[in-house]
């Protein structure tokens, strides 16, 4: 990777300008994490409404969850609540909040927070995050019991709720809003560009390309005892502009923690910057994602309307190639569609076993078999039938390298195997609010089976019947945009339906799991592909302290809710 000078010039002066109005905070005092997105909106901090974004510091040091996953132990650890406890057939779940917890105004955060927040969720028609969609469909009411106690009750049976909407399980949780500002506000139009939170610092500023928060030091969890105030007095969300500006921010100190870089960036990072870190000491660097990469199918639109069609393409994958091209041999091939973590061994094993598993490597005879079985003739170098040309456009989110590389990968692939494939790339906030809610592609590139990590539900169920709308139509919380529906997808959410009310450990489960997967398998409304990795540098020439494998009080991935044990967590290089 070429570190141009005149580059490195111009993202200090970028940063420079950036930081202009905050000179009054030294650099040691400060951490800045890099942002891979612009921020559409700098004044809209409404998370409910679409397109509204919360990695640039909202929800990782103004908003707290409730309780955190922590994917090393695997227990749902306590943060603005205290436990919680729910009823033989979990469909009622009482949580007890911390007491002393403050919004940054002074006002007390209590139950009437949570109960007001949930019922916005549940009573508004017009919003539509994914964490907002989930609760209207789970839950069936909320009382408050007293300041520091809610209960629950769901409208069906569901082990998860509270890793899977307050846990932060997967990037975020289901924010609690302060009813003493949103009261009398329209959920789905109210900005909230002043906004406030019971976390540890206040919004200062934002622009497109950056957002600056400031310490509050009279942070209720250091006055209660619960913790004491981080050591930065300030934190900044950067947006790097790519991958080599970021690494010459990683260079130059300008940077504390980078998005995802491809190993030979990093090695010459490193040899740069020896304070700088990654999740592993040692090749291959990188921390296991929980999002397993996917190609999405839309299943309404022909050819890709036939599973035969869909599950060519399958045997025309080469995973293997995916890895040493795209990741550079950091990742492994998908075999299933969930993340290959220890905990998920005894599913990914029942399907395997079933004959389910994907093969790392293309079968390309078999591929283009099942293509010529459905009319097409190969005419040079694409499939025709009807004098129409077998071809396909696929969209990929163009925030990052990873995603284009990908794609750039499968593309050359399908050209080969007589496919007339080309990439489509949008930017991020197109992608995410636009083509993949709606159906408005063929294929893409995305990772919409994420959320199993120590159980198979929460990816499985993402894609049964109950969420299939018409293209055009916002498919509710990313559920099932390939549109999948018909007998087999039928039969599948009935044993969706089952697991869904089974405990966790329930011996039944893998078998009802690998039954399941053989109509994953046999319509192929997606394609697994990888596993995820990310290599993401850490420099310690101010702060230390960061996750790693040796370090591993959590993993890595500084843009999720949980951010703020990683915040928590450091400590001033000179210390």
């Amino acid at each position: 990777m070429r570190l141009a000078k005149t580059l490195l010039a111009t993202s200090a002066l970028a940063l420079a300008a950036g930081l202009a109005s905050a000179q009054d905070v030294a650099r040691e005092n400060t951490v800045i994490f890099d942002l891979d997105r612009t921020i559409q909106d700098p004044t809209n901090f409404n998370w409910m409404t679409p397109g509204t974004k919360r990695m640039h510091g909202a929800h990782q040091t103004m908003w707290e969850p409730l309780f955190i996953l922590n994917y090393g132990s695997g227990e749902v650890e306590p943060w603005l609540a205290t436990g919680f406890t729910s009823n033989d057939d979990s469909t009622e779940f009482t949580i007890t909040l911390r007491d002393g917890v403050e919004w940054s105004d002074g006002e007390a955060f209590n139950a009437d927070d949570v109960v007001f927040t949930t019922n916005i969720a549940m009573t508004n028609e017009e919003i539509s995050s994914r964490e907002a969609s989930t609760i209207k469909a789970q839950v069936a009411s909320v009382t408050k019991v007293d300041d520091l106690t809610v209960t629950f009750t769901l409208s069906a049976p569901n082990p998860r709720f509270i890793v899977e909407n307050f846990g932060v399980r997967i990037f975020g949780s289901f924010l609690i809003m302060p009813e003493h500002i949103w009261a009398g506000e329209d959920a789905a139009t109210f900005t909230f560009s002043d906004p406030i939170g019971t976390g540890p610092y206040t919004f200062t500023s934002a622009a497109s390309n950056r957002a600056i928060w400031d310490r509050n030091d009279d942070w209720w969890g250091a006055k209660t005892g619960f913790m004491d105030l981080p050591a930065p007095e300030r934190v900044i969300f950067l947006e790097s502009g790519g991958e080599e500006s970021r690494a010459q921010l990683m260079v130059s100190n300008q940077l504390d923690a980078a998005q995802n870089v491809t190993v030979g960036t990093f090695e010459a990072i490193q040899a740069q910057n020896s304070n700088v870190i990654a999740w592993h000491d040692d090749y291959p660097f990188s921390a296991a994602d929980p999002c397993a990469r996917q190609l999405e199918i839309n299943t309404t639109v022909a050819p890709w309307d036939n599973a035969n069609m869909r599950k060519a393409v399958a045997a025309i994958i080469d995973r293997s190639q995916i890895v040493n091209v795209a990741y550079e041999g950091t990742t492994t091939a998908s075999t299933t569609m969930f993340a290959q973590y220890g905990s998920m061994a005894p599913f990914i094993d029942a399907i395997e076993a079933a004959g389910y598993g994907l093969s790392p490597t293309a079968d390309l005879a078999v591929g283009q078999a099942m293509i010529e079985a459905e009319g097409w003739v190969r005419d040079g170098d694409y499939y025709t039938k009807d004098g129409e040309t077998l071809s396909v456009q696929i969209h990929v989110n163009s925030a990052s390298t990873e995603y284009t590389r990908t794609i750039d990968v499968i593309v050359e692939q399908m050209q080969r195997a007589g496919i007339d494939a080309r990439a489509v790339p949008v930017e991020n906030g197109v992608f995410w609010g636009e083509v993949l809610p709606f159906g408005a592609f063929e294929m893409s590139y995305s990772w919409l089976s994420c959320g199993s990590v120590n159980e198979p539900w929460a990816s499985m169920g993402r894609y049964t019947t109950a969420d299939v709308v018409p293209v055009g139509e916002r498919s509710p919380g990313f559920n099932n945009t390939a549109r999948w529906d018909g007998e087999a997808a039928e039969a599948y959410s009935a044993i969706m339906g089952d697991i869904a009310g089974r405990q966790l450990g329930d011996d039944a489960i893998p078998g009802l799991v690998a039954e399941a997967y053989g109509h994953l398998d046999a319509e192929m409304p997606f394609i697994p592909l990888v596993q995820a990795a990310k290599l993401l540098p850490m420099n310690e020439t101010y702060w230390t302290g960061w996750p790693t494998a040796d370090n591993y009080y959590n993993h890595p991935f500084f843009w999720w809710n949980h951010t703020h044990q990683i915040i928590h967590n450091l400590e001033a290089a000179g210390n």
